[in-house]
């Protein structure tokens, strides 16, 4: 056994057991004692267990992606809520979206418990209030064709679940990331991808593991439901936003293999159309 390895690990006492998942006792022990190589050789150890569990739960997150696309296709959006990291988290997946797909930033949306402020600074007890993300979600025109996906490690945070629970009672589809079973928010859920990763390096720190997957996940999500709505051609990001120089050269690049014409005149072709998918069906007419 690692000599990193606490006594305790083998048989966890009652009282430790009887903790949520997400707050039981590191695997790992006198952390401050360790070298840096061995701290990281054990983070490494410890994050290698995610990308097997997401495997277990990819049925879930397909059966999400497909309730999500027809929604999409009528007009709806995603909302992601969100407290800490997990709107952190969130908020970063949704912002992604329009540079990379050509969206619009009301297609996502992440909201964050104590908003913008947020995304830096701790908001003090912004997630214990229950009713404020669904008072956002308001605020944001949320209807039945939207989806609303809570993401909490712990899956109890009551900013999350209360919106989520508000959110299903309207009759709006919800989905939920958390790193707990059987949680309040799970069962507030129409689908609930409970991603069980173990207890954390640190104990506690559910910006390790969890917020690890939980990015996994998001990405799986937005980039499944992008691909099915037409964003994505091939294996390319035809919709991307040309903002800097490496992405006209990208994209450049896309026309120059599509339609085997010179650098210069495809480069002028992309300018002028703004995008690669644009420029490939101007080029065909």
């Amino acid at each position: 056994m690692d000599a990193s390895l606490t006594d305790k690990d083998a048989s966890l006492t009652d009282k430790e057991s009887s903790l949520p998942i997400t707050e039981q006792p590191s695997h790992y022990d006198h952390l401050e004692t360790r070298s840096v190589i061995d701290l990281l050789r054990d983070m490494n150890i410890e994050d290698q267990k995610v990308a097997p569990t997401i495997e277990k739960v990819l049925p879930t997150v397909a059966q999400l992606v497909e309730q999500i696309v027809p929604r999409m296709r009528k007009g709806g959006r995603i909302f992601y809520l969100g407290a800490g990291t997990s709107g952190r988290l969130g908020v970063l997946d949704a912002s992604e979206l329009p540079p990379t797909f050509g969206v619009p930033p009301t297609f996502v949306i992440g909201l964050i418990a104590g908003g913008d402020t947020a995304l830096r600074n701790a908001v003090e007890k912004a997630e214990d209030d229950s009713d404020a993300g669904w008072q956002e979600l308001l605020a944001h025109g949320v209807n039945q064709e939207d989806t609303v996906i809570g993401i909490a490690a712990s899956g109890t945070t009551p900013y999350v679940v209360g919106a989520v629970e508000k959110a299903h009672d309207h009759g709006i589809l919800t989905g939920c990331i958390t790193s707990n079973p059987h949680t309040p928010l799970a069962a507030a859920a129409d689908v609930a991808i409970e991603m069980i990763v173990g207890p954390e390096f640190i104990t506690g720190s559910s910006r390790m593991k969890s917020g690890t997957g939980q990015k996994m996940i998001l990405n799986m999500i937005s980039t499944a439901v992008m691909i099915r709505l037409g964003r994505v051609k091939g294996n390319r990001m035809v919709n991307m936003q040309l903002t800097n120089q490496k992405l006209i050269d990208r994209g450049t690049r896309m026309l120059v293999e599509a339609l085997h014409i010179d650098y210069s005149k495809a480069r002028r072709l992309l300018l002028l159309h703004g995008s690669v998918e644009k420029a490939l069906e101007e080029h065909s007419l």
